[in-house]
């Protein structure tokens, strides 16, 4: 409830709203996430032209999702406390310098540890994403939050297709790594001096935010908060089953009797694009109808994209059409669970993020693990139940956790979004903080 006026004297007012450059946001988004994911076509060509195997070519793939995970947990919580212009330079001239090594990496080792560094560094889309949140207001969080998550769905979708292309023209695979280079390089001009100089954490907060009690309260802001809670378990449970597909579509297509090239599932991504694009709408229906009713549909077209492809698994028409229900269903419930957790406040807004974004990455290393071994065992259907029970467990989440809490008889003149206010007019650390 809110609190009364008359039990707890007024706040300080907050700073005055900044203008969101959506487009920018979502753009940056776009050219940083794409660094995590447009090596992946290349990594045929770079076992040829490094003389190694496939297999360890594809540690390149491995280092990329491992060093995303360590920049979420070691780098996000930072945009609490920190100067986010200054921050986000020092990750744009990191993430360039990798990736000018990675271009001219002489060998897979060198190529590995240079894309494990730039994909620790390139975590910017998990700062700017609460950064517009917070700058955009209660109100119009899930709207910004929908259109700069459609700037990192089209990223991640579309990077694969520009570094395929330029390699292709090139001939060289590292001529994308120089490319991904100027682009992230573009940025470091323009993009610092375009953000707020901190996200809003109150002076006496950030002088006794040590970076190791940043990392140290995030269990406790997973314990102290029921909506961040409730987005980790969704969060998890529709990543996994959007991995489950993705991991396993590519054997799928190849195999008789559809027998497509390694192409095709490439291919998948572009045929994607109208599901991204519909995603949007995610967030301004969060805002509307808020976010417990866009996850209820969100995993309804989750649910029937993967009955779809079940019940047709050798029509490529199915597969498409499953595949783009399967995108927005999950975008859409991504979108709808940050804009909830944002709700909690804006002095702990990255580190809520950090806990979603590690319960999602988590969620999605372990369905692409278990998809596989189902695929390898037991073939499509099974792999395809596996994501349909994970998409069940979500829907009794919603169903059941996320049911509104029924509020208490007497107003709490204690309780506000984000933290404990005490009889006093000064203000306590927001629950979950150290």
């Amino acid at each position: 409830m809110e609190p009364s006026p008359a039990v707890v004297p007024a706040a300080p007012s907050p700073p005055p709203a900044r203008t969101v450059n959506v487009l920018l946001f979502a753009v940056a988004g776009a050219v940083t996430v794409a660094n995590i994911y447009f090596p992946q076509p290349l990594l045929a060509a770079v076992a040829r032209g490094l003389e190694v195997s496939e297999r360890t070519a594809g540690l390149v793939a491995s280092a990329a999702q491992i060093g995303y995970a360590l920049g979420i947990l070691l780098l996000v919580p930072l945009a609490d406390t920190a100067r986010l212009r200054r921050l986000t330079s020092a990750l744009l001239a990191l993430t360039t310098a990798s990736l000018l090594v990675a271009a001219a990496a002489p060998d897979v080792v060198t190529l590995t540890l240079a894309t494990l560094a730039l994909s620790t560094t390139t975590v910017l889309p998990q700062i700017l994403t609460p950064v517009a949140a917070v700058l955009a207001g209660p109100g119009r969080q899930g709207r910004v939050v929908g259109l700069v998550g459609l700037g990192l769905t089209l990223g991640s979708t579309l990077s694969r297709t520009v570094s395929g292309a330029v390699t292709d023209a090139s001939g060289s695979w590292r001529a994308a790594y120089v490319v991904a280079a100027a682009a992230t390089a573009a940025l470091l001009w323009v993009l610092p001096r375009r953000l707020p100089e901190r996200m809003g954490a109150r002076p006496a907060d950030r002088r006794r935010s040590s970076y190791l009690r940043l990392l140290a309260g995030l269990p406790g802001l997973l314990a102290a908060h029921r909506e961040l809670r409730i987005s980790a378990l969704l969060g998890a449970c529709v990543f996994a089953a959007f991995s489950v597909f993705w991991s396993v579509l590519a054997f799928h297509l190849a195999a008789p009797p559809l027998g497509y090239g390694p192409g095709a599932a490439g291919l998948f991504g572009v045929l994607t694009l109208p599901a991204a694009l519909l995603s949007a709408v995610a967030g301004p229906m969060a805002d509307r109808y808020g976010a417990r009713a866009v996850n209820a549909g969100g995993l309804a077209a989750a649910g029937l994209g993967l009955g779809v492809a079940g019940f047709a698994p050798y029509s490529p028409v199915a597969l498409v059409a499953g595949a783009n229900l399967l995108v927005v269903g999950v975008s859409s419930c991504q979108v709808a669970s940050q804009a909830r957790i944002f709700a909690i406040g804006r002095a702990v807004a990255a580190r809520v993020n950090t806990v979603f974004m590690l319960a999602t990455f988590g969620g999605g290393a372990l369905g692409s693990l278990v998809g596989s071994w189902l695929y390898t065992a037991y073939g499509w259907s099974a792999a395809l139940l596996a994501a349909g029970a994970c998409v069940a467990v979500a829907g009794l989440v919603v169903a059941v956790v996320a049911r509104p809490v029924v509020p208490s008889c007497g107003p709490d003149a204690t309780r506000e979004a984000g933290g404990i206010r005490s009889s006093t007019s000064q203000e306590r650390t927001p629950q979950g903080e150290t």
